[in-house]
């Protein structure tokens, strides 16, 4: 293996501005010593407002480095500008066509880099927000994307006892936005599947096409058919897939690449906590967990290897109790004790209660066993939590293995998904949540800018002290050197976090 293949710049084209989507795939880089380079931040938009993909395109072929052996690109943000720009009909089909030329061209331009793709789905529910300010013109704002999203969920065609209530979801939508809404997932469809041909066609190496947020029934069903029969027919069905998942297919391939620089298969045994927990399934994912799990570790470059792994995935699943909770814990302190790679994934936030997620997270704390996981992860769906999880101990797997491992790197990471994943959705989340509610707010999806400041001021004010008290207990030797928070996109669905550890001075 070449040194240049070890230290080459990733090239990545994120689906959004978002934390998740943007800076946790530049976090992986630098674990594992390897530069991941992304488009100017003023290019990705942010929320309601659309990426520029023109101007992303000329940067792949005037700016994206010229020695990069990898390039992992967000189909979505190419065409529409991010994942939010992907709900709304806007860009028209031809436009749509015409940029994702623009992969043929960076494969022409850099004939020796591996291409790797992710596209979406779109999930059944617009993009919800009040119709206040700015977002009062956004497509479909409340109520109609709540209708759209109903009527979304009814089997295609509608059951007979689902008639009456297609036909009064329609008429409360209008014909003009539902057939506008409908116009944009065919749109998509259509545009996932020049993805499928760029595979064939060998100008994409990688593929995956994530279903967004859709469980056994809806809209997406014969959506997702067609382009599974595409794949199929396209015969590159081992090099283009489609599952559940969005927002981790970003750090999913990232973890690939970075993995294929070291010529490295990760091996991974998967525990659950309960005995049924691999049947079990998200209510937003049309896949058990054991699939889901399964083609995420596909996805990031291994293999599922229970018996010889380089790394224990343990996942706690929904109705955990305590007795498994503690076997659980035991098992996860032996393996850490024995110095293997062990990640976790928490999915009880499909509980819709966040109690036992934050014991059990104050149980690893307390064993001393957080701070020397090789990954942890415990919020969203169960693809975006497993995703995460396995993204970070590859991550760390590479590094180790090419001798340019950053441990200090692989710390910050872990601890930002302890206090986002954690701290802010368990803790905060709820308390920002009852302080808007108390003040007359109910919709916490888009928040004006006088009500966001002060809520985006008391959250960095509680994940600033949670981080300074918890950096010196997960982390022993280390403590909090430099700390911000934000509210990105002016809602309290997620936080932004920088949290910066040094080693104390002896």
């Amino acid at each position: 293996m070449l040194f240049s293949a070890l230290v080459a710049p990733i090239v990545y084209v994120p689906l959004d501005d978002r934390p998740v989507t943007r800076e946790l795939p530049q976090m992986l880089g630098r674990i594992a010593g390897r530069p991941v380079v992304e488009p100017p931040r003023a290019l990705l938009g942010n929320y309601l407002s659309p990426g520029q993909p023109d101007a992303i395109i000329a940067w792949l072929n005037a700016h994206a480095p010229s020695g990069a052996r990898d390039a992992v690109i967000s189909t979505d943000m190419l065409t529409y500008g991010g994942l939010v720009a992907s709900r709304v009909p806007n860009v028209a089909y031809d436009g749509a066509f015409f940029r994702m030329r623009a992969l043929a061209q960076f494969h022409a331009a850099h004939p020796d880099a591996h291409i790797s793709a992710f596209a979406t789905v779109m999930r059944l529910a617009p993009t919800g927000v009040p119709a206040i300010g700015p977002a009062a013109s956004f497509f479909a704002a409340f109520p109609v994307w709540q209708y759209l999203q109903q009527y979304a969920n009814l089997h295609d065609p509608p059951l007979p006892q689902e008639e009456g209530t297609a036909a009064h979801l329609r008429a409360l939508i209008g014909e003009p936005v539902l057939q506008a809404y409908l116009d944009a997932r065919a749109r998509n469809v259509a545009v996932d599947r020049i993805l499928v041909r760029d595979v064939a066609a060998n100008i994409v190496e990688r593929a995956v096409i994530g279903q967004d947020d859709a469980g056994a029934i809806g809209l997406h069903v014969k959506e997702v058919q067609t382009l599974q029969d595409d794949v199929v027919q396209s015969g590159a069905g081992e090099r283009i897939t489609v599952e559940p998942g969005a927002d981790e297919l970003g750090m999913a391939l990232v973890a690939r690449a970075l993995a294929r620089g070291v010529g490295w298969q990760p091996h991974v045994a998967v525990r659950y906590s309960m005995p049924d927990g691999a049947d079990q399934r998200d209510p937003l994912e049309f896949a058990p967990f054991a699939t889901t799990i399964s083609d995420l570790i596909a996805l990031c470059g291994g293999v599922v290897d229970d018996a010889a792994p380089d790394v224990v995935l343990y996942v706690r699943v929904p109705s955990t109790d305590a007795e498994h909770d503690d076997a659980l814990l035991v098992a996860m302190q032996a393996d850490v004790n024995a110095h293997h790679a062990v990640a976790f994934a928490d999915l009880t936030f499909l509980e819709k209660t966040f109690d036992a997620q934050a014991r059990f997270a104050q149980m690893l704390i307390d064993r001393g066993v957080a701070g020397r996981l090789d990954a942890y992860a415990s919020w969203n769906t169960d693809a975006n939590t497993v995703g995460t999880a396995l993204a970070e101990t590859i991550a760390a797997g590479v590094g180790r293995r090419a001798r340019t491992y950053d441990a200090l790197a692989h710390a910050e990471f872990t601890f930002d998904r302890i206090l986002d994943d954690d701290v802010f959705h368990t803790r905060v989340r709820p308390d920002l949540n009852a302080t808007l509610t108390a003040n007359g707010v109910d919709d916490h999806t888009y928040l004006l800018p006088e009500v966001a400041e002060p809520i985006a001021l008391r959250n960095s004010a509680q994940l600033h002290y949670a981080a300074f008290t918890l950096a010196p207990v997960i982390f022993p030797g280390y403590h909090l050197a430099a700390f911000s928070a934000t509210l990105p996109w002016n809602r309290t669905f997620e936080t932004g976090i920088d949290a910066r550890l040094a080693p104390d001075v002896r």
